[in-house]
């Protein structure tokens, strides 16, 4: 099994670096090295292509939080309400999604005059290209601290509940007689990390598809229809792993989204099918 790592906060005098921050960090710089150097390929409008990332960091960073506290930690708002504003706390991935995507359509509505539709899709397209790269990055740092811990197994590639930290960060998600029956066995058990298993899914496969996928059709092709094939039923079937997620009729808000966003894409195929003259 994975030895579990436990890396405090740097604290260089009043600042305390956090592993997951500088992993977020990282991974928006990656993003946008990628994007420069792609639209500098494809003969994307470099000015447009910067000032769009803007648009999606801002909406991303909005989004992640807002979806994080309504949906994961709606009872943390009764008590503090002034968490809705701390965006540094609490993100999402599928907030981050929303967000940006709102925040995408914005910025090419205010650019409907200067941009054909060819064009417009052709951003969209590269910005559904460049996502995974981030998304990896940042999912690192889940996997770093362990933030998306899973049931208790003896799988492989779960993290090793053999130390005391492990047992205390599992102590905070499953009651203490769950932890009691398993405790004889600690060392020979771990737990699924989800940061972890969406990280390596990321790396392993989704990435080196989307680069053979650029090579082939480069702009052409719609990588916002293939990160929704290839990502959601993953992340689907992952979110059955996690033990401390809230849940709404059985599924997280991570697995409605997902659902949702198949369910959209089977209703465009199917208009885009019966608009066509063979339909």
């Amino acid at each position: 099994m994975i030895p579990f790592i436990d890396l405090p906060p740097l604290q260089i005098g009043p600042i305390s670096i956090q592993a997951f921050g500088t992993m977020v960090a990282i991974a928006v710089i990656v993003g946008v090295l990628i994007s420069r150097r792609r639209a500098h390929r494809l003969d994307l409008d470099q000015a447009i292509a910067e000032k769009m990332f803007s648009w999606l960091l801002v909406g991303g960073f909005i989004g992640a939080h807002l979806f994080a506290v309504l949906l994961y930690f709606p009872s943390s708002i009764r008590s503090d309400p002034w968490i809705l504003l701390r965006f540094w706390q609490h993100l999402s991935s599928f907030g981050g999604m929303i967000g940006g995507l709102i925040a995408l359509w914005l910025f090419l509505w205010r650019k409907n005059v200067l941009l054909t539709r060819i064009k417009r899709r052709a951003y969209f397209s590269h910005v559904a290209y460049v996502f995974p790269f981030s998304l990896a990055i940042g999912r690192i740092g889940c996997a770093i601290i362990h933030d998306h811990p899973g049931s208790i197994t003896d799988f492989p590639l779960a993290v090793s509940l053999s130390s005391d930290a492990a047992q205390n960060l599992l102590s905070s998600v499953y009651p203490s007689s769950t932890m009691a029956e398993f405790a004889s066995n600690f060392s020979e058990l771990g737990f699924h990390d989800l940061g972890l298993y969406e990280m390596l899914y990321l790396m392993l496969f989704l990435i080196p598809v989307f680069l053979w996928l650029d090579r082939r059709q480069g702009s052409e092709y719609h990588f916002a229809t293939a990160f929704v094939l290839l990502y959601m039923p993953v992340r689907f079937g992952l979110d059955f792993l996690r033990i401390s997620d809230a849940t709404y009729a059985g599924l997280t808000p991570a697995q409605w989204m997902a659902a949702g966003s198949l369910l959209a894409l089977l209703i465009y195929w199917i208009q885009k099918k019966c608009l066509s003259p063979a339909c």
